[in-house]
């Protein structure tokens, strides 16, 4: 018999071994679908546009609609999720996913691949709303962000492997056959949830709500001063990875002359580096505070991006530092993201659903529009790309440091 062990007062879940690492794997593969489902199908772009007789732009504009279609789909899953446990609003999102990435490989037509992608982040939404919610039930803050950092070891894979994926499949298959790979990919999670993935909502903590009570409880979720702050934080953070995944294709291409074969070596160095820190956190942990660690990797990452937009527009340094930076920039994404999930989550209990969508939600509406606004303020150079990773650096700091403040000031009055 399988148990899995909550104590309310901590919080701390007692799994043998082999439990604790078939969740962390489908969790993490959970979490992994916005990922695959962006990276895979990079190399086809000029295919894709070719085959259906669209503009190049056409197809790029399938990335922002999958973003904000996963920043609105995620609003859904989380009052879901906290009436009818975790369940079941997951497996109904994947199959969702599944028949959506169907859809994908078989449109005829420039809009028609617009609304599946939709359909698709609306389906694969799920994952990532209900894996961070699982999280939450399980664990207290602390142990929390670990549980994220080590999610972020699966999870991470995604960026080093699906371009590499993407353009095999390319070769062998056509584009089509990418989209076919991601419904296996999204079949065979289903399978896994389905079979592995226990359900950590028990009845009693269930919340039955009316629509209207929802859309309240999003309301005093963006009243909570704790929440707003760490939320708009995690937004700053994807900011910085949408901003460089936009960027650096014309960054390391075009600006450098990085061969495509290359660029996929160069893209996923960085992505090592935002594993490696993640594992790192783990063990920082063990002597630190979260918050502790978030201020101190804040301000790491918005040197190290000023720095970078310093060096680009001045030309101080060249490719090699610019490099050096970059790398440092998104390792310290690796700190941030489990570290401002967990503080996030952290005051909720029986709404930790609710909680994690539009968590997820403000996530990707600030990260996509980090990624339009590089597009937007395209100059022939890549400093629209590292100013933007900048200026979402600078703010997500201002967002935890002012928390800090307030919080601070807010002790001091009460003692």
């Amino acid at each position: 018999m399988e148990k899995i062990i909550v104590t309310p007062a901590t919080r701390q879940t007692v799994m043998t071994r082999s439990q604790m690492a078939r969740m962390v794997l489908i969790l993490g593969v959970l979490n992994a679908f916005s990922a695959m489902s962006i990276d895979m199908y990079l190399p086809a772009f000029p295919m894709m546009a070719q085959d259906l007789g669209v503009p190049l732009g056409t197809v790029q504009l399938s990335i922002s609609a999958f973003l904000f279609g996963s920043a609105a789909g995620q609003l859904f899953y989380g009052p879901l999720s906290d009436r009818w446990g975790r369940r079941r609003p997951l497996l109904c999102g994947l199959a969702l996913y599944i028949a959506s990435a169907i859809g994908c490989a078989c449109v005829r037509t420039g809009e028609g691949l617009l609304f599946w992608r939709v359909v698709m982040a609306v389906g694969g939404g799920a994952g990532m709303v209900i894996s961070r919610a699982v999280v939450r039930d399980l664990y207290d803050t602390t142990e929390a962000a670990r549980m994220f950092s080590l999610l972020m070891l699966v999870m991470g894979v995604a960026p080093i492997l699906a371009p590499i994926a993407g353009g095999q499949i390319l070769l062998m298959t056509g584009w089509r056959g990418i989209f076919g790979f991601l419904g296996l990919f999204g079949l065979i999670s289903f399978g896994a949830a389905a079979a592995d993935l226990r359900e950590t909502l028990p009845v009693e903590r269930r919340i039955q709500r009316s629509f209207p009570e929802m859309v309240a409880t999003y309301g005093q979720l963006l009243r909570n001063r704790h929440y707003t702050r760490y939320s708009i934080a995690l937004g700053c953070v994807a900011g910085v990875n949408f901003a460089y995944i936009s960027g650096a294709p014309f960054f390391f291409i075009e600006l450098h002359g990085i061969s495509p074969q290359q660029f996929g070596f160069f893209f996923g160095v960085n992505a090592c580096g935002l594993i490696g820190a993640s594992q790192v956190n783990r063990r920082l942990l063990r002597r630190f505070t979260p918050q502790r660690i978030l201020h101190v990797a804040f301000t790491v990452n918005a040197a190290a991006s000023l720095l970078l937009t310093a060096s680009l527009m001045t030309g101080v340094g060249g490719f090699s530092v610019q490099l050096v930076l970059i790398f440092v920039c998104l390792s310290m994404t690796g700190l941030l993201y489990p570290n401002v999930t967990a503080l996030a989550l952290a005051p909720f209990d029986r709404a930790a659903g609710s909680a994690s969508a539009l968590l997820g939600t403000i996530q990707y509406t600030l990260g996509a529009s980090a990624g339009v606004l590089v597009g937007m303020l395209h100059n022939g150079s890549a400093v629209p790309m590292t100013a933007t990773m900048a200026a979402c650096g600078v703010m997500g700091w201002s967002a935890v440091i002012g928390l800090a403040r307030s919080s601070s000031a807010h002790g001091a009055k009460m003692t």
